[in-house]
């Protein structure tokens, strides 16, 4: 049977902002590493199967696939990807290292200034995430791997069923390139839970000042869909 779990609506809106916040802090980051303006955006999130979230990046993506992974623990546990077509990543290698350095040169770079790319958005984002729900997570080493959507969400063999995906899609915008890429925590029903629970103290803490507040500091558009 497949693992389930529901949110209510002011949950759904209170994650949704907490991952926006973490976004736009990883941009911020980003572009003093760039040096140029970074615009990061998550316009949709989604909670699924690992199968589903493999079918679904496997329609819209029909070339390879790079991802940055990162496992974190604490509070809430799980593995992270930030996954990008190759192409893209190829755009994404360009804009961090700089239009100057030689071709031959790039290849040579392009996993460091990957991990580096992965380590600020994953951080980012699971960092603001356990700070404002306040506990801390353990997060590794970021490591790159290639391959298709269904390498990326393989399931442990030792939780084949239980797993799922909090899903977001998440638009680039860096020196003017249009670069697309995806964000996905896997977790398993227990650390989504936890996660849920974390998110309704969290509620619990602001609701006093004003919860809609806390949804104006962000200027992306989010949606969550389950």
């Amino acid at each position: 049977m497949a693992a389930e779990i529901s949110l209510t609506d002011l949950e759904r809106d209170a994650l949704t902002e907490l991952v926006n916040i973490g976004v736009s802090r990883a941009a911020s980051s980003l572009r003093k590493m760039i040096g140029e303006e970074v615009l990061l955006s998550v316009p949709a999130i989604e909670i699924m199967p690992p199968q589903d979230a493999a079918r679904l990046i496997g329609e819209r993506e029909t070339d390879g696939l790079v991802a940055i992974q990162q496992q974190f623990e604490g509070a809430f546990s799980g593995r992270a990807l930030l996954i990008f077509p190759e192409a893209t990543s190829l755009d994404l290698v360009r804009a961090i290292i700089g239009s100057d350095v030689p071709p031959e040169q790039i290849a040579e770079l392009e996993q460091e200034a990957l991990a580096e790319t992965g380590n600020v958005i994953l951080n980012g984002c699971l960092a603001t995430m356990a700070n404002m729900l306040k506990r801390s997570l353990t997060v590794s080493l970021p490591e790159v791997f290639r391959g298709d959507s269904a390498r990326m969400f393989a399931i442990s063999q030792d939780r084949p069923t239980d797993g799922l995906v909090l899903f977001l899609y998440i638009n680039f915008s860096v020196r003017n390139r249009d670069i697309r890429g995806y964000i996905a925590m896997l977790m398993d029903l227990p650390s989504l839970t936890a996660l849920k629970e974390l998110i309704a103290g969290f509620i619990e803490r602001v609701v006093g000042g004003d919860v809609e507040t806390m949804a104006s500091d962000s200027n992306s558009s989010t949606t969550w869909q389950v």
